[in-house]
């Protein structure tokens, strides 16, 4: 994936949908270019919280 392709917002920010395999949407969350940088290394996928102004991952805390 080519990040430098993403459009993200005047926050830095693009929206991310979690889907099941059968296309069953199961969350929205907001990625900047760390969160979608570490996801691609790692993995796992890593989101931006707004409101915390830090990294997460679902279930980790």
């Amino acid at each position: 994936m080519d990040i430098s392709m993403v459009k993200f917002d005047e926050k830095g920010l693009v929206p991310a949908i979690v889907q099941e395999e059968n296309g069953q949407v199961l969350m929205l969350a907001y990625m900047n270019k760390e969160s979608l940088e570490k996801t691609l290394e790692t993995g796992y996928t890593w989101f931006y919280s707004r409101s915390r102004e830090k990294l997460w991952q679902k279930g980790e805390t």
